[in-house]
């Protein structure tokens, strides 16, 4: 366990100290690549979502909530450690390079802090059940090094391309699963395209939700924090057959063979909406096996994904589903489809069911406010986000003492930053002298993104810019050389 410094949290009294009987088990469900729309309960028409869509029901809804990064690797890193991407350790999707065939992304470092680690410190069981990618088992990113008892499932990031790989990781071993694995990644020029030839013996992600259901049984008299990054609906697309075929075959003129990365696939847009509903079945498990337990009353669950919706890579055409309800950009964007998400707590008896909050809200906020529920005190480590726990309670955002800032190293190099009711965006940081203009838009009037005010505001694009450029830190492992010299 690492060493830090404890200060007492500023929330409201409702989240005062506990003892071990009185604190609430926490479950954050991460779903991979999901769009803003592409739930019932955010607009979707096509997707069957009722778990989802209960859950909803049953708890509050946010409309502004926003992940840390556009990518996978840096949104569970601002996620886990409270840190925007402009003094977060991990900035972009990058592999290790130990050599090995799956080698795991860039690890956290030993003097990270993960919110799993305050937990754990304050009496929490901690468990991660699915996909990993903050570094591989032997670094000093490895999950049962930052915080969590139990781990299974995936810890590089590309195991997961494949619903059947050939192994998944059980703490610090790897587990066979499959004897004959499928890759993520193929192409069939010809022939009769068959979902049955992309099929092994085990399905990973079943394997991962009974690992978790085993750990709630076993853990069911002790608070827990149940961290739930689940894969789905992040290609290739390989969804149980059984819901395939409760979509229409109306959907799809032609097959997919491949041509834009992943697997094959005779149907794509029946086997993607396949894919969200068969992680809307898994998240119905996990509320069933809480019940079950007569865990619900005293346990927060959190609902959520990583970033937005897939850019039509491996089959899948998202405008026909408009996955991102009109907004601008997907995954790898850091227009509002590539950052704005899902969001979905419930609590009984703590969060009112059926609300919904518009509070502008992103994944630093989860430390500050997991420390909150849980009675912990929070870490002296500046952490950057705010607590949620008024809107919770159904009261106001607290001041942010800066702004919503997301510096993405990946995809050219992206700095985007939300102050108020204004977004302003920069594009290409990595070209070298050559970066793209400021680009300012006016999200509570205009959340397509469609009108640039850069120039009709140049005062308001310079003082946000010096906010940022006052707080980053630099981070070697994912430079911006011309931003690093500044």
């Amino acid at each position: 366990m690492k060493h830090f410094l404890l200060s007492l949290s500023a929330a409201t009294a409702l989240f005062a100290p506990l003892s071990a009987a009185d604190k609430p088990n926490i479950v954050f469900i991460l779903a991979d690549d999901l769009g803003y729309s592409e739930l019932g309960c955010y607009g979707q028409k096509k997707i069957k979502t009722p778990h989802v869509d209960k859950l909803a029901k049953e708890g509050m809804r946010f409309t502004q909530h926003y992940t840390g990064a556009p990518v996978c690797a840096p949104a569970r890193c601002v996620l886990l450690t409270g840190k925007h991407l402009a003094h977060a350790e991990i900035r972009g999707n990058r592999d290790s390079g130990n050599g090995q065939r799956f080698p795991g992304q860039w690890p956290l470092s030993d003097q990270a802090l993960t919110i799993a680690e305050v937990l754990k410190e304050q009496g929490y069981a901690t468990g991660a059940f699915g996909k990993w990618g903050l570094g591989p088992t032997q670094s000093s990113g490895a999950p049962n090094k930052q915080g969590f008892n139990r781990f299974y499932g995936f810890i590089c990031q590309r195991n997961a391309h494949s619903y059947y790989p050939p192994y998944l990781d059980s703490d610090d071993k790897e587990i066979t699963i499959n004897e004959h694995p499928i890759p993520g990644h193929k192409r069939q020029k010809e022939g009769t395209v068959k979902a049955e030839d992309y099929r092994a013996e085990h399905y990973a992600p079943d394997l991962v939700l009974k690992e978790a259901l085993d750990f709630i049984d076993t853990h069911k008299d002790q608070p827990f924090f149940l961290y739930l990054p689940f894969i789905e609906p992040h290609v290739a697309i390989q969804p149980p057959q059984e819901w395939i075929d409760k979509y229409p075959k109306g959907w799809d003129n032609k097959p997919y063979r491949g041509e834009r990365g992943y697997l094959p696939h005779p149907r794509p847009n029946a086997g993607y909406a396949a894919m969200i509903s068969d992680l809307d079945e898994h998240v119905g498990a996990i509320i069933q096996r809480l019940d079950q337990h007569g865990l619900s009353n005293n346990t927060l669950v959190i609902f959520t994904s990583d970033n937005g919706p897939t850019h039509n890579v491996g089959g899948v055409t998202t405008e026909f589903f408009n996955s991102t309800l009109n907004l601008r950009g997907k995954k790898g964007s850091c227009y509002e489809g590539g950052l704005r998400i899902p969001c979905i707590v419930r609590w009984p008896g703590k969060v009112k069911a059926g609300s919904q909050t518009d509070a502008a809200s992103y994944f630093p906020d989860w430390f500050p406010t997991l420390c909150d529920i849980s009675g912990s005190k929070r870490p002296d480590t500046n952490l950057d986000g705010v607590t949620l726990a008024p809107v919770l309670e159904g009261g106001e955002l607290p001041e942010r003492h800066e702004p919503m800032i997301w510096e993405f190293s990946g995809y050219g190099g992206i700095i985007a930053i939300r102050h108020g009711k204004w977004k302003a965006i920069k594009r290409g940081l990595k070209r070298k002298g050559k970066p793209g203009k400021w680009e300012l838009y006016d999200i509570e009037k205009d959340r397509a993104e469609s009108k640039d005010l850069a120039d009709k505001y140049p005062e308001t694009i310079k003082q946000i810019e010096q906010r940022w450029l006052r707080t980053r830190t630099v981070e070697p492992d994912f430079p911006l050389p011309d931003i690093d010299r500044k």
